[in-house]
């Protein structure tokens, strides 16, 4: 039976993390399908498509689906769940709100952030917020996942020749409706997607002198981010949050700045191909999972660096 994918996606373009979910899909068989519920979709229907791998897209248009909402989404996924074996969904809040209800709706348990696809019903998932890997063997007929995108290597966002099939849309069922929405504008790389990583954490001090860290990533062209500390203390928002309760990053390079490496921000970053650290602790956890370090000041680190760039 066929791999069914559920895209998240802006009506537009699908989301970096689909390309992900779609390299998972792939151990599993040869034919995986996209499930593009949207609205006026047809340009992201387009875009999934063309996704190496994918061979056709199932594509439900509807004003219903316009918001992505979990609750009519997931009912668009039930109605053709029948015909597929396994349905994989990005663990992003997107997934993790649609996926629970799948599962519920088809009485099967869901299986969470995988990292590994072992066999067709044997997934491999972090524990203890990272520290360990449990192997799952689920023996129920349809598998509801959701996958971790830093787990696997992305799909190749062209040259595939899958097919677009319009589905009839499900009926509205109204439970919920989208009041308002406030998206955060940057020039900067989205963070789960960016290649490069300036994170700042409680050691910054205050929100005025993130203009540091700023500064450099935008030498670097990367993502600013931070820890749940500074996060906690005001510096910045809630979406630069980068660990277990904030966002799951494997950038090609990650700079820690004034972080000091508590475990739930180790298990968001650890996957990272090169972390750098810049702390004046030099017994501080970060330098545990770092590859290089540095023990300083970093109000006179990170301008020097700055300025070799």
């Amino acid at each position: 039976m066929p791999i069914l994918i559920i895209s998240e996606h802006d009506n537009v373009a699908v989301k970096s993390a689909v390309l992900n979910t779609v390299a998972a899909g792939r151990k599993l068989g040869e034919e995986v399908h996209v499930l593009v519920a949207g609205f006026e979709c047809d340009q992201a229907a387009k875009a999934a498509s063309n996704i190496e791998g994918v061979t056709k897209v199932v594509m439900a248009d509807s004003e219903c689906y316009r918001h992505g909402l979990a609750e009519e989404v997931a009912n668009a996924v039930v109605s053709i769940a029948a015909g597929y074996s396994h349905i994989l969904a990005p663990a992003t809040s997107f997934g993790k709100n649609i996926m629970p209800r799948v599962a519920a709706h088809l009485d099967v348990a869901q299986i969470s952030d995988i990292v590994e696809v072992v066999s067709s019903d044997t997934f491999v998932r972090p524990i203890y917020a990272g520290n360990a890997l449990a192997t799952v063997v689920s023996a129920d007929e349809i598998k509801v996942i959701t996958v971790r995108a830093t787990g696997f290597d992305s799909c190749a966002d062209n040259g595939g020749s899958g097919i677009v099939d319009l589905i009839d849309a499900q009926p509205a069922k109204g439970l919920s409706s989208l009041v308002n929405q406030e998206l955060t504008q940057s020039a900067r790389p989205e963070l789960t997607a960016a290649k490069v990583i300036v994170s700042g954490g409680r050691g910054m001090g205050s929100a005025d002198n993130f203009a540091m860290l700023e500064a450099l990533a935008d030498k670097l062209g990367a993502a600013v981010g931070a820890s749940r500390a500074a996060v906690d203390s005001g510096f910045v928002p809630n979406d630069y949050q980068v660990g277990q309760t904030g966002k799951i990053v494997a950038p090609e390079l990650y700079i820690a700045v004034g972080i000091s490496g508590a475990i739930q921000h180790l298990a968001g970053m650890k996957d990272s191909k090169i972390i750098v650290a810049i702390n004046k602790d030099e017994e501080a956890p970060i330098f545990q999972v770092a590859d290089y370090g540095f023990v300083g000041d970093l109000f006179e680190a990170v301008p020097q660096l700055t300025d070799l760039i």
